[in-house]
């Protein structure tokens, strides 16, 4: 399956944090052919192993995580109109007029727009101020509670934004989630490159992760699990290029290559690990940043204190709008954090041992 093929279908699959039933299914579907192992947890997570090529060999573990930011249905108004309780940390500014897509417990899917009273009728002070998610409501086209059951609707179901993959011209796509469905999408392509290639001094175990928009929780368990010794997040991360924003509030910049975290607010990437990211990205002619300023997390906080501790790194694709409807992403810069992380599993084994 080609690159962008999968990121479309891993963007437009249904999966809030602690719904990643649908995401799980494609990736298991996907690289189940290419695994020497697949298993999944309690929390959902999915794991993929790939063997190494002796039984003592150190574990490197790769995360992704497959859930987005969504929304739960909290309430249904006699008059037919959802209420709506955030997953995730959302921009509260971006909702008002969005696509939404509920997804029953029948996995039936209805598109609603998030409503509000129209401008010609609002006062002063409400067109001043933003609303909040309390103030919103999600019109399915329903003119009762019970039409609204009759759908299928019930509290509890999961909703997220009802957007499609786009292709913006030759270079740059959009679409939702891809926080983290890029992550996902690499793993997916590192792991069925590595089926074709001689096993290596390592064992590899792709963790596709749950409830990192929660928490964490899916990661944290799923690195107990593996108990490795060295760990890679892989993610997509803010870019702020755009104007007026000034540099030093800019974290990463599309077009300049994959970004790679020194530390983040939870988080203290391990210096021999970014060192050999950054040699490996030289030595490769790859181009790439550092994620600034220091704010914001990933699973990597809850892997690296698993146990008695995991050497831990990040490496992250720059998209500008992420925790929005819809992400934008420069497809080289894709690709150059694809060939990033192939080369540097490929020597994993000396940056594990420390043989720099």
């Amino acid at each position: 399956m080609e690159s962008m093929e999968l990121l479309k279908k891993l963007s437009e699959a249904h999966g809030p944090s602690g719904y990643e039933d649908e995401v799980r299914e494609i990736i298991r579907e996907v690289v189940s052919p290419f695994a020497d192992e697949v298993k999944g947890d309690a929390l959902g997570n999915l794991m993929v192993w790939r063997h190494a090529s002796r039984k003592d060999a150190p574990v490197l573990l790769i995360d992704a995580h497959m859930d987005e930011v969504g929304f739960v249905v909290s309430h249904v108004e006699t008059s037919g109109f959802l209420r709506l309780a955030p997953i995730g940390g959302w921009d509260e500014r971006v909702l008002p007029g969005m696509c939404l897509q509920v997804c029953t417990r029948e996995r039936k899917k209805i598109v609603g727009v998030i409503g509000t009273t129209p401008p010609h009728i609002q006062s002063s002070d409400e067109k001043r101020n933003p609303l909040t998610l309390e103030q919103l409501f999600l019109d399915v086209g329903c003119g009762s509670r019970d039409e609204v059951f009759a759908l299928g609707i019930r509290i509890g179901d999961s909703v997220v934004p009802a957007e499609s993959f786009k292709t913006l011209s030759s270079n740059v796509v959009s679409g939702k989630a891809f926080d983290d469905r890029i992550g996902c999408a690499l793993l997916v392509e590192l792991m069925t490159f590595l089926a074709d290639q001689p096993r290596l001094g390592v064992e590899v175990v792709a963790l596709f992760s749950t409830f990192e928009e929660l928490n964490a929780r899916g990661a944290m368990v799923g690195a107990f699990t593996v108990n490795p010794a060295a760990a890679l997040v892989l993610e997509a991360t803010v870019a702020a290029d755009v104007p007026s924003v000034p540099e030093t509030r800019c974290p990463t910049r599309l077009g300049e290559g994959p970004a790679l975290t020194l530390m983040d607010k939870y988080t203290h990437c391990h210096p021999r690990l970014v060192r050999a990211l950054e040699a490996t990205a030289q030595q490769n002619n790859l181009p790439y940043q550092f994620k600034r300023p220091i704010f914001g997390g990933t699973n990597a906080a809850r892997i690296q204190t698993t146990r008695a501790g995991v050497a831990t790194a990040i490496v992250s694709v720059p998209c500008r709008y992420i925790h929005s409807p819809s992400s934008i992403m420069r497809i080289a810069d894709y690709e150059h954090t694809k060939q990033l992380v192939t080369a540097f599993v490929l020597d994993a084994e000396q940056w594990i041992r420390g043989e720099e």
